[in-house]
């Protein structure tokens, strides 16, 4: 019989070592093979390699602190304190000799959801506050560009143009609604900035702002500050909000202060600073970013491609996606839905990449990580990047690098091919909807990024495994 160990005290000195001595010692009593892991102070020691894990008959995990469990899933497994491993050692490989130790089940793969929550966590707190704007506006601008894309598939009519709606159809109807969807994207996205910095309180103030920031007539332009103008509104209500309620007013005012007092005064100083001081700055900015975008061409495209490409898949739905993403979607509106293109597509790579890397380099991940490779595939077909977070939080090193290598070269593909999106979203789901020009092209970015993404993830894990066996 060949056993193995993990042995781990809190401090990683004395017990660690302790421990892993006396279970040396007594499986060479007993006539039992063993390999004791140290996870000292130092790091880890005789470390356990796959070609260990293959070959034994069970483990044991004497530690009392938390230790990985996933590259031991489906082995015989004793979990138990490390004064146990030090005092009875003998009852504990008696265990195995007498077949008492069932497998243990361990879920190596967390959740899309439960890994989310995870990085989210970590994330700063101006992060968290953008991301709460972003993910109650991309529901909404989603509908809004779906049922413009609908109404164009099945009620547009070829012209020198494009497609135009004729305004006696009942397809024209379905375009605007669409197009009201699209009025509440930056409202909605300043609002619920607002509220995630200051709850209920900031709502209004939020949404009122985020009003203003795209109507230029409020501050006399033409022109308006686009999502800019939601974030900063959002932002400054918020802040203005949290600072009203931590106020201490008297016992008679408090029931109307989060309903009445605090909203009204900070929508008049959100509106107010937006129309007199900030508005016309950051219309400008706004402004000026729009038409040097629609102005880049040839090198310079390519460029912008690798930068969004990039950062789409380097957290997959956090912060820096999002602002790839919420990027896109202001430049559709702006009348640039070539710059959304690119990361239509690259919004699909990351998952879809990884569904295929487990088809194809099954002897690489374990069962858990098939099941989710399936799932990431159904989700990157939806344009749902978030697929793919349980492998890179599980293997970062080799995941990220081969989900940005794959993405970048699939939105460089796409810009060459001329791609542009003219719906808020990505993935195949959106040239189904017929919201993407140059179908083909799309497609292929699409396959040819996830192909690259695939094999690179394997490669990169084939080498790990060399490298365990050599170990």
């Amino acid at each position: 019989m060949k056993l193995l160990a993990v042995t781990s005290c809190p401090v990683g000195i004395a017990h660690t070592y302790i421990a892993a001595e006396k279970l040396n010692k007594m499986a060479e009593k007993m006539g039992v093979e063993i390999k004791v892991e140290t996870q000292g102070s130092t790091g880890a020691e005789n470390v356990i390699t796959e070609e260990d894990i293959k070959e034994a008959d069970g483990i044991i995990i004497a530690a009392d602190k938390a230790v990985s469990l996933e590259r031991f899933a489906g082995m015989a497994m004793i979990e138990c304190p490390i004064a146990k491993a030090i005092k009875e050692p003998n009852t504990l490989i008696q265990m195995f000799l007498d077949g008492k130790v069932e497998k243990k089940k361990v879920k190596t793969m967390k959740s899309v959801d439960e890994a989310k929550t995870e990085l989210k966590a970590k994330q700063p707190g101006f992060y968290k506050h953008l991301m709460g704007g972003v993910s109650y506006m991309i529901p909404v601008v989603v509908v809004a560009g779906l049922l413009i894309a609908i109404a164009l598939a099945f009620g547009g009519q070829p012209t020198k143009s494009g497609l135009v709606i004729p305004d006696d159809s009942i397809w024209k109807k379905v375009e605007m609604i669409g197009g009201a969807g699209f009025t509440f994207m930056v409202p909605v996205l300043s609002g619920f900035i607002a509220y995630s910095i200051a709850d209920r309180p900031g709502l209004a103030p939020g949404l009122i702002g985020g009003y203003i920031a795209v109507n230029g007539s409020f501050y006399g332009s033409e022109a308006n500050a686009g999502f800019l103008g939601g974030i900063i509104t959002g932002f400054l209500a918020g802040y203005v909000a949290k600072a009203l309620k931590s106020i201490k007013v008297p016992n008679i005012i408090k029931p109307i202060m989060p309903i009445i007092i605090i909203p009204i005064i900070s929508t008049l100083v959100t509106g107010l600073a937006f129309i007199l001081i900030l508005g016309g700055p950051i219309t400008a900015i706004f402004e000026g970013l729009t038409k040097f975008l629609a102005g880049l061409s040839g090198a310079s495209s390519i460029v912008l491609a690798t930068i969004l490409g990039a950062m789409i898949a380097f957290d997959m739905g956090g912060p820096v996606n999002k602002t790839a993403f919420l990027f896109g979607v202001s430049m559709i509106t702006a009348g640039n839905p070539e710059i959304m293109g690119p990361i239509a597509a690259a919004v699909a790579i990351p998952p879809i990449g990884m569904g295929i890397a487990t088809f194809i380099g099954k002897k690489y991940y374990s069962e858990d990580e098939a099941d989710a490779g399936k799932a990431a595939f159904a989700m990157g077909l939806c344009g749902i990047t978030e697929g793919a977070i349980p492998f890179a939080s599980m293997d970062p090193i080799r995941v990220i690098p081969s989900l940005i290598v794959g993405s970048v070269v699939g939105a460089n593909i796409a810009v060459l091919g001329k791609v542009a999106d003219r719906v808020p979203h990505g993935g195949p789901i959106v040239a189904l909807m017929g919201g993407i020009d140059s179908i083909i092209m799309f497609l292929v970015a699409i396959v040819v990024g996830s192909i690259i993404t695939a094999l690179m993830v394997n490669a990169l894990k084939g080498i790990k495994m060399k490298k365990n066996k050599m170990a």
